[in-house]
């Protein structure tokens, strides 16, 4: 009985000691939070603002559905990291180029944020309908508003000259409408859908609309888009001046004839194909024939192009 008891308190005392022993190997490598600590991942609704305008013209936040769609749309590009931090990165990349375009052509500032939510930043962007660029332009509209779209050339691609063709674009459309808000609308659905249902609904006004899922939600993104973008802080980005990627240094040369190898042009001008691409997506060949003597604009980069990283 003796020898059976000895074990008893033998294997009793190396439990306490092993329990013991991990209990503070665990409160030495994972320390007990303090209970004012925060967790690891906070997650926390957005701020909706009090007011809110699109193009100079009031967002009715007042309404329910309103705010609450944009709730959604704020909640989606806050929390979307990855993607929003990138769009802060490159914003002033692009946005200097389509910018002064706007503003020549006489069309709110506020479109640079329909451009975004188009293309998300992708000169080279083509949606599952052929819609291509950072306007998103199909074939057919982009000869329309004079862009040419070719096996060789396709300006869809080209930012400069589709931002000119998408201004003239939103110019007819408010004619039409009257309204930048519904002009939104329109860039995603098209002036034929929209207007049918506003005479089918008998109204005047975007967010009085029943719409399908996209373009219900279309314009929402592009305010969410504006919001996040400009206070970035408030909706839980830091993202610091010399993060932001650098504003590309170019010059421009003019061709009037055939290029029988752009990989050749490029080393001519003492810089890369794939450089040279970059700067005009537009190229779709590796060669230009240019039977009609049209004259082109093709970037180059300029001195410290690709060593300016600031």
């Amino acid at each position: 009985m003796k020898r059976i008891a000895s074990r008893l308190l033998y294997s009793f005392i190396l439990v306490v000691l092993v329990l013991g022993g991990y209990q503070f190997l665990e409160s030495s490598t994972y320390p007990e939070r303090a209970p004012e600590a925060p967790a690891k991942h906070y997650y926390s609704s957005v701020e909706v603002p009090d007011s809110l305008t699109f193009a100079g013209e009031k967002v009715p936040l007042e309404y329910f559905d309103v705010y609450e769609s944009l709730d959604r749309e704020l909640l989606v590009n806050s929390y979307f990291h990855s993607q929003t931090l990138r769009f802060m990165k490159m914003a002033p990349r692009f946005f200097s180029i389509i910018e002064p375009i706007l503003e020549a052509d006489s069309i709110p500032e506020d479109f640079k944020y329909l451009a975004l939510a188009e293309s998300g930043f992708n000169p080279k962007a083509v949606s599952p309908a052929g819609a291509v660029g950072f306007w998103q332009f199909m074939k057919g509209t982009a000869r329309d508003y004079g862009l040419e779209v070719s096996g060789e050339v396709d300006e869809r691609y080209h930012i400069e000259k589709s931002t000119h063709a998408a201004c003239a674009y939103l110019h007819e459309s408010y004619k039409k409408y009257g309204s930048w808000t519904l002009v939104a609308a329109t860039y995603n659905a098209g002036r034929n859908f929209v207007g049918r249902q506003l005479e089918r609904q008998q109204e005047t006004d975007y967010y009085d609309l029943l719409l399908g899922e996209e373009t219900g939600r279309y314009v929402f993104r592009i305010l969410a888009l504006k919001l996040v973008m400009e206070n970035p802080q408030k909706y839980g980005f830091d993202v610091q001046e010399d993060e932001q990627y650098s504003v590309w240094n170019t010059k421009t040369v003019s061709i009037s004839g055939p290029v029988a190898n752009f990989a050749d042009f490029a080393q001519e001008h003492q810089t890369n194909y794939k450089i040279l691409k970059m700067l005009n997506p537009w190229l779709r060949e590796s060669y230009l024939t240019n039977k009609s003597g049209k004259t082109y604009g093709i970037k180059l980069p300029a001195e410290g192009f690709r060593t300016n990283t600031k």
